[in-house]
């Protein structure tokens, strides 16, 4: 194993693999040596020139932010010396990337098929408050019931939620839209809606949202109407259990499976390692008719371009220009910088600017056309590579994947995480120390891709597990009962 990669011949840095000691001789691929003046951290970028102060730092082969000062070659680059090139909004012309689309042979999972045409990877029962005020008897109703599951059913969950009420303009749309995306979600089997009584998104308001329903799916309680609404809810969910264990696991085409890509960058290998990996993922998914969807806009910026150029038409190059400048007067709005993104733990990784955050992100997007861009809230409707509209909090976009209709969700990480979101949450890891130290957490390591173990080789690998996934394996989350649901709030609370 090296120490250090260079990932572009463009680049005017290398990335550490490992902590580079002060004074140790390197010798790049063209011979050139180079001696590191100072340590450098793992994951964290050291110059291979001389760069002058107010030049452009290069990684992947794109500009990541411009130098405060002159630096040296063998100096460590970081925030201390380092700054976004970052501003305002921006102008964009469609220039298109040419992508030669390529179609690979099927293959199956085994899933439930639900009545409707929808496919689900899970067969679990969801109790879905429609206001915050019912949470605890949500929670309450589910622990309650999961005495009861029986055949396919996997488990009763609860996805309790501060909103639903006491909610303005866009905010209370997009409540009852998540709402209503996770109604429909066919991972669920059986569906308790469960009111109160009193709030501004009651059953009534929400169920225009939710449209056509089965009834035999789901159903709905209120709990000001009920005597004792628990007894009355497990009651409901009892019936609902009752239906959903009638479906049973059968081969189906991965072309029907609908995967999310989360976290944009975690540390300095998120886009040498994971992202790469889950980019690979998403090209073999979508060249087997299959669906990907791309989220976490602000971790776009400063790499959006790339995607742009790669819209299959110039009506979704103008959406895509809409789903960033909106993001980003969004900020505007709030009086925030548009570039401030990379978290603490982001930056001790090794991430420096927001686009070196933003170019390590789009790697999950593989090399596909872009084929839909998504409102917050929308569903997918157009098989292949898909862009979605969310923040880059992680409880906010994975929710918002799995309300687009992702069936599993495929969170890269440098640092660890142990939380989930309504569909099952697999956490790869960037490298393999986080791998090894939260076994529990961590479900596929793709740090073994710069300790010699080939692309090729991990990809198939990767896609192999995905499909286990699909096909009922559990994920450390889901092992641990982790259920997580988070809607994005953006303005007043009455």
């Amino acid at each position: 194993m090296q120490n250090f990669i260079k990932i572009h011949p463009q680049d005017n840095v290398i990335v550490a693999l490992n902590t580079i000691p002060k004074g140790l001789e390197l010798t790049l691929d063209d011979g050139l040596k180079i001696t590191s003046l100072t340590e450098i951290p793992a994951g964290h970028k050291m110059a291979i020139a001389d760069i002058a102060e107010g030049a452009e730092v290069l990684k992947y082969g794109y500009p990541i932010g411009f130098t405060k000062e002159n630096v040296n070659c063998g100096d460590w680059i970081h925030t201390h010396n380092l700054k976004t090139g970052l501003g305002d909004l921006l102008e964009y012309t469609y220039e298109p990337t040419p992508v030669e689309e390529t179609t690979t042979e099927d293959v199956t999972f085994m899933g439930f098929n639900r009545p409707d045409g929808k496919v689900g990877v899970r067969n679990e029962i969801w109790v879905i408050p429609t206001v915050g005020c019912v949470n605890n008897v949500a929670t309450a109703i589910a622990k309650q019931a999961n005495a009861l599951i029986k055949g396919s059913v996997d488990e009763v969950i609860a996805y309790p939620h501060p909103y639903g009420c006491s909610q303005m303009g866009e905010d209370q749309e997009n409540s009852r839209k998540i709402l209503a995306d996770l109604i429909n979600h066919p991972n669920a089997g059986g569906v308790l809606v469960l009111g109160l009584g009193c709030e501004n998104s009651s059953i009534d308001i929400l169920k225009p949202y939710i449209g056509d329903y089965d009834e035999k799916r789901v159903k709905f309680i209120v709990a000001q109407e009920c005597e004792d609404e628990i007894e009355a809810s497990v009651t409901a969910v009892k019936e609902l259990i009752d239906y959903a264990s009638s479906f049973e696991r059968e081969p189906i085409s991965v072309s029907n499976l609908i995967i999310g890509m989360k976290c944009g960058g975690s540390d300095g290998l998120s886009g040498i390692t994971a992202n790469p990996l889950v980019g690979r993922f998403s090209d073999m998914l979508i060249s087997k008719g299959g669906t990907t969807i791309l989220t976490e806009v602000p971790e776009m910026f400063g790499a959006e371009t790339i995607l742009m150029n790669r819209c299959e038409t110039k009506e979704l190059f103008d959406k895509t220009v809409n789903l960033i400048n909106d993001f980003k007067n969004y900020f505007k709005r709030h009086d925030q910088t548009i570039y401030e993104n990379p978290s603490p733990g982001n930056k001790k990784g090794g991430i420096s600017t927001l686009e070196d955050k933003s170019l390590g992100c789009t790697q999950k997007a593989g090399s596909a056309l872009v084929k839909g861009v998504l409102a917050y809230g929308e569903t997918v409707a157009t098989a292949g590579l898909n862009l979605l509209s969310a923040p880059g909090n992680d409880l906010v976009a994975a929710t918002a994947l799995a309300a687009a209709g992702a069936h599993i969700v495929l969170f890269t990480t440098g640092r660890g995480t142990p939380f989930a979101c309504p569909v099952p949450t697999m956490k790869i890891s960037t490298n393999s120390v986080l791998a090894s130290k939260k076994a529990n957490w961590i479900d596929f390591n793709a740090g073994v891709l710069v300790e010699d173990t080939p692309m090729e080789v991990l990809e198939k690998e990767f896609f192999d597990y995905v499909i286990a996934v699909a096909s009922g394996e559990k994920v450390c989350s889901e092992k641990t009962g982790f259920h997580d649901f988070a809607i994005f709030k953006q303005g007043v609370t009455l």
